[in-house]
């Protein structure tokens, strides 16, 4: 028997669909590179949300082909190569668990809870990330969670970067959720933050328009890109202190694009400090877990009695320890 044959068998969904058929998403995308490179390997670099397992059965199944040809994981590519992926609906993740965890409650009551989650830690799960998140902690802390939101966001309002910390609010009833859900969409809700960035912004405050969607070369990052190309994003910011060659700022959002603020930050050319994908590598005063991007505070009136309520998050230690440094260096200067 072939090495082949010996491999576990694909889901079926992967055998009942052909290329481009039923529900999914076709991606096109040029090979840019002057040396060549497996077809395997680049398409994982490509798309960090799949894991290596997954983007393999798409190959074994024939659904990415490289300039029309069905592709093999060793076919090389080079520069110019047209390769389209067609990703069929994720595959179903097994019922989540709850799990213990120690969250940072800043309000609780019957109808929602808001927690400052600290960096490292994912709101739900998606594949290949199916445990060790918000969601199955808060499953544990609210058991009554599993009927709202659909079964891999229960209770989700917004979400927040694994690396940025700070206010989220999650919704314990399906009435809660939806009024809550329509003050993001409607700009009720105000959600403030607070980051480090490299560099000195001119002037004291300003607006960042720019249409956000993935970025042309690099698919595992956003950019600023032309308006059919994205989604709208509107960010205000102020400045807030001057650090030398850094600066402490304060973005308030009327849209929630995925990396909105890490991404327009870039744009602008002040990325924010410690950022793993938008700010190239830079020595920085002390190690960072992640970016310096603080969900700060969040107000919202309250889904069911109409309060205006308003939460504040403090920073986490190692943000406080970071603006600590260089206020002192640059009051030695």
């Amino acid at each position: 028997m072939s090495a082949r044959s010996r491999r576990p068998p694909l889901p079926q969904e992967v055998f009942t669909q052909g290329f481009g058929e039923g529900e999914g998403e076709l991606l096109t995308l040029i090979y840019p590179k002057p040396l060549p490179m497996r077809l395997d390997r680049w398409l994982v670099s490509q798309r960090s949300e799949q894991s290596r397992a997954r983007i393999q059965k798409f190959i074994d199944a024939g659904y990415v082909r490289v300039n029309g040809t069905t592709g093999k994981a060793k076919t090389p590519l080079r520069q110019g190569d047209q390769v389209q992926l067609w990703m069929p609906p994720p595959e179903p993740l097994p019922y989540l668990k709850p799990e213990p965890m120690d969250l940072d409650v800043l309000f609780e009551d019957s109808h929602l809870i808001v927690i400052n989650k600290p960096a490292g830690l994912t709101v739900h799960p998606a594949p290949g990330n199916k445990d060790g998140t918000l969601v199955n902690g808060l499953l544990h802390h609210c058991p009554d969670l599993p009927g709202i939101s659909g079964k891999l966001r229960p209770g989700i309002v917004h979400r927040l970067d694994k690396d940025t910390t700070g206010c989220i609010v999650i919704a314990k009833s399906q009435e809660a959720l939806v009024r809550l859900q329509v003050q993001i969409q409607k700009r009720i809700a105000s959600r403030d933050y607070l980051a480090v960035v490299h560099g000195v912004p001119g002037g004291d405050s300003g607006t960042i328009v720019g249409a956000i969607g993935r970025h042309p070369v690099d698919r595992k990052k956003y950019a600023v890109v032309s308006g059919d190309a994205g989604r709208h994003a509107c960010t205000h910011w102020s400045l807030l202190e001057r650090f030398g060659d850094y600066s402490l700022m304060r973005f308030k959002l009327d849209t929630g694009r995925t990396h909105q603020i890490r991404v327009h930050c870039a744009h602008m050319n002040h990325p924010v400090v410690g950022d793993p994908t938008y700010s190239r590598c830079r020595r920085l005063p002390i190690e960072m877990p992640g970016q310096a991007l603080h969900a700060v505070q969040l107000g919202l009136n309250h889904p069911i009695s109409g309060e205006r309520m308003v939460f504040e998050a403090p920073l986490p230690p190692v943000m406080e320890k970071l603006i600590g440094i260089l206020r002192r260096r640059s009051d030695q200067t």
